[in-house]
């Protein structure tokens, strides 16, 4: 050590021992006998007094005595150093200086009122509040700050751009002193919508006509003429308040109010269509001003602290869909539901009760000026990610509809009776019914899988045609395949729900639903779910099918009439296609071949002694534009027509045969 202190110019007495630098001891060490490998690093002493090559040994680093230490390997040297970090950021803001911050405040101004040191804004706002302010004096802004900062003008927009960070939709909080005095804590946030949803419709369907109803006194036919005009405007208005980290975990609380109004205007060929009365005429034009949303939902706690898997309780008019197409329930309802997730959002859980409230017959709104129906739903379902496959989620479900609507006699805004239906005996139904399910939706590899099974089981107090009590029997399946290539995807339609083979027996074999609005086949671009085909012939006011269903029901109306478990079922198969033409335009195609299950009730109410089964083939195009590649603004085009069979024929033929039947849609929706 004394010679390599010479040689650095380092002059000690002889008696001291000689400290040196650890980056000079590293490189002396690397430049000795076996310095490359820790582990055949030699001690000098021993190997000069034994004359002896130095063994390996386990430790390469000594004490200042030279003593090995055992279990300490000396670091690495590299001579070679790591190239310069040069900072290359043009118009970078740097650091304010030291004296920028202040120990206290001199306590004048509105920051020493506060009794603050610092006024600094929340991190929500530490950009916008940068933003030039306008000038109340002149009503401009000042606009020199974006000469100074270009990059600036990006981050300063108005309250009302949708398609950046702004209070009203609930990117920042609420402002200390700028909320109302009951929200107490910090990180409140406003959610406030407006939708605007504009429905252009013409169509063509069969239409019953008869002495008192037929505008050409000259026609002898059973049907008139078809084409009619549907349109409406829809406007839906909502709030909400809601408080927590919702970027992280669920709301503590959220209070939640959606008000629709809509006003819709429709013509007819043919009297008694629209109104009961024949004198009111053939077109229509209402109004109407629904609640459609109006909850408290309140986060119970967390099961997980680490996950935030959670259980919230959710009380008042909200929206629920018991499976993942619409199968069976799919509304906005009054009821309680209590909900959550468990194994890091693996599992998910509700338990709901609602009670359903009466509808306004030509918007479909929820009318709560009246008092709601004598009729409850009870569910229960639970979903589990990755399960039989990864890839997929299963959900299994409860469902009970209780209806005590015997005694109620109910007329629809247009003076048509719906409850009970003018079928049958014409008196009153009450029944119990239980929809045990099982639903399956996500991917097996590349193929993408959506199924439904439900069976409904329980008993109808009045059988329409016996007068007797019946038990209800009924099934249900539909399932979805689809591929994708590319930007194309090519989907496979299926769906079997059940009809009555015997309406005279003790069983009630057709399945239906409690409010169905399936997204499935086409869904509202199809002919067949979305118009309603009126059954004429041994009943009055019933339908085939309702608007916006997929299930041959023979109901009075999906909205206010009673589910009906003696119908003749439903059979579908469908092709169709997906053509994400650009990021913003798609283009959809659809064939569906559509036949009844069973059509011994048709033949009973029609006193016929055979209807073939074939309703004919549903075909459809429609396009879809969103300019801004989101939801904020989109536009639909479709069209459809029913290529009808020798059942279709048999119930509705003119001259015999019927017709082909259209219809389109063009809907614009706007939302902020």
């Amino acid at each position: 050590m004394q010679q390599v202190a010479l040689l650095l110019g380092i002059t000690t007495p002889a008696s001291q021992p000689v400290t040196l630098p650890f980056h000079v001891l590293a490189a002396v060490d690397a430049a000795s006998p076996g310095a490359g490998d820790p582990q055949e690093a030699a001690n000098p002493q021993s190997d000069a007094a034994a004359g002896q090559e130095a063994a390996p040994l386990p430790g390469g680093e000594t004490d200042a005595d030279g003593a090995l230490i055992d279990g300490r390997r000396r670091p690495g040297f590299n001579k070679q150093l790591p190239e310069k970090v040069e900072q290359d950021n043009p118009g970078a803001v740097n650091a304010p200086p030291p004296e920028a911050f202040y120990d206290k405040y001199d306590g004048e101004g509105p920051v020493g009122d506060l009794g603050l040191d610092v006024a600094l804004p929340d991190r929500w706002r530490i950009m916008s509040s940068l933003c030039p302010q306008t000038d109340k004096a002149t009503g401009k802004k000042d606009r020199s700050l974006y000469t100074l900062f270009p990059k600036l003008e990006y981050v300063c927009h108005s309250q009302l751009d949708p398609f950046h960070h702004n209070l009203l939709k609930g990117d920042r909080p609420l402002a200390r002193g700028k909320r109302p005095g009951f929200l107490k804590g910090d990180d409140w946030y406003l959610l406030a919508g407006a939708v605007s949803d504009t429905v252009v419709e013409p169509r063509s369907f069969p239409i019953p006509v008869g002495n008192q109803t037929t505008t050409n006194p000259n026609a002898i036919d059973v049907f008139g003429r078809s084409h009619s005009l549907v349109l409406s405007q829809t406007f839906i208005a909502s709030l909400s308040l809601l408080k927590g980290m919702t970027a992280y975990k669920p709301p503590v609380v959220e209070y939640r109010i959606a008000v629709a109004g809509n006003i819709n205007h429709v013509e007819v060929p043919e009297r008694r269509v629209l109104f009961v009365e024949p004198s009111k005429g053939t077109k229509r034009t209402d109004g109407f001003i629904g609640l459609q949303e109006a909850f408290i939902d309140y986060h119970i706690g967390r099961f997980d602290t680490k996950r935030y898997d959670f259980i919230s309780l959710r009380a008042g008019i909200q929206p629920m869909q018991s499976d993942f197409r619409g199968f069976l329930f799919n509304d906005n309802q009054l009821g309680v539901r209590l909900f959550g997730n468990r194994d890091n959002n693996r599992v998910q859980f509700n338990l709901a009760a609602f009670w359903r409230l009466e509808k306004e017959t030509n918007s479909g709104l929820n009318d709560v000026s009246r008092a709601p129906r004598n009729d409850w739903v009870f569910m229960a379902n639970l979903y589990r990610q990755d399960f039989p496959v990864v890839g997929l989620t299963s959900q299994v479900s409860v469902t009970y509809n209780m209806n005590r609507e015997r005694n109620d006699i109910t007329v629809d805004t247009n003076g048509f009776p719906v409850r009970p239906a003018l079928i049958g005996d014409l008196r009153g139904r009450e029944y119990d019914v239980v929809y045990l399910g099982y639903a399956a939706d996500g991917h097996i590899g590349r193929l993408n899988l959506t199924a439904q099974a439900y069976a409904a089981l329980g008993e109808d107090r009045n059988n329409f045609l016996t007068s007797r009590a019946a038990e209800i029997k009924a099934f249900m399946a539909a399932a979805e395949v689809s591929y994708d290539f590319d930007w194309t995807r090519v989907r496979l339609s299926g769906l079997w729900a059940s009809g009555d083979s015997d309406p005279y027996d003790k069983t009630e074999g057709g399945f239906d639903a409690i409010f169905e609005n399936p997204q499935f086949a086409g869904a509202d671009t199809s002919y067949w779910i979305r118009q309603t085909i009126p059954f004429a012939g041994g009943g009055r006011n019933i339908s085939v099918n309702g608007r916006n269903g997929i299930l041959n029901s023979l109901r009075s109306s999906k909205e206010q009439g009673q589910s009906n478990f003696t119908n003749p079922g439903t059979m579908l198969l469908g092709l169709g296609t997906d053509f994400d033409l650009t990021p913003t335009v798609r283009v959809s195609t659809n064939l569906n071949h559509l036949w009844f299950e069973n059509t011994k009730i048709l033949q009973v109410l029609r006193n016929e002694g055979s209807i073939p089964r074939d309703i004919g083939w549903d075909a459809s195009v429609t396009a879809i534009w969103r300019p801004n590649a989101s939801q904020n603004l989109v536009f639909r085009l479709s069209g459809a027509v029913l290529d009808p069979g020798a059942g279709f024929d048999d119930l509705f033929a003119q001259m015999g045969k019927a017709s082909r039947f259209y219809s389109v849609l063009a809907n614009a929706t706007l939302a902020f």
